[in-house]
């Protein structure tokens, strides 16, 4: 009886995990317009762009590289999540859409984050381990990010 009990449990499981996979995020990318970027901004050191490009990018621009767990559900709704809220928090795509007191804002952000070592995210460095910032890269986006905003005009 238990026997039969676990077997329809494990086929009302698989189909169920079937299902599912045909309710899938939005994975689209929104377009970049270059004027916005700042990446493409052109005083953004080189050293700065590739840290950023490599440990920020993939949730804090609309230049998201989806990985292959993308397509699996329920994985992929946690990675939306990440995602939308990464580009709500801090969108690098949009940079130049910002004020410059919310400029001066994110700014002070990057650094608490990135002193705290609270960014990339532990759950995101447990595949992206090349997305671990070394201790000479964390000084680099810190003396950055203080750089930047002290350049930033007083309101």
């Amino acid at each position: 009886m238990i026997r039969k009990i676990l077997k329809i449990a494990a086929i009302v499981g698989v189909v169920a995990f079937g299902a599912i996979q045909f309710v899938r995020p939005d994975f689209s990318n929104p377009p970049v317009v270059e004027t916005e970027n700042l990446l493409a901004n052109a005083d953004l050191a080189p050293d700065v762009r590739q840290v950023l490009v490599r440990s920020c990018a993939d949730c804090h621009s609309n230049q998201t590289a989806y990985p292959w767990y993308s397509n699996i559900t329920p994985f992929n709704w946690f990675l939306a999540g990440h995602i939308e809220e990464g580009r709500l928090e801090l969108n690098i795509s949009k940079w130049n859409t910002y004020t410059q007191d919310q400029k001066r804002h994110k700014l002070d952000e990057i650094y608490e984050q990135v002193e705290a070592k609270w960014m990339p995210l532990p759950s995101y460095l447990w595949i992206h381990r090349d997305a671990a910032l070394s201790d000479s890269e964390r000084t680099l986006l810190l003396d950055w990010a203080k750089a930047e905003g002290e350049r930033i005009p007083a309101p």
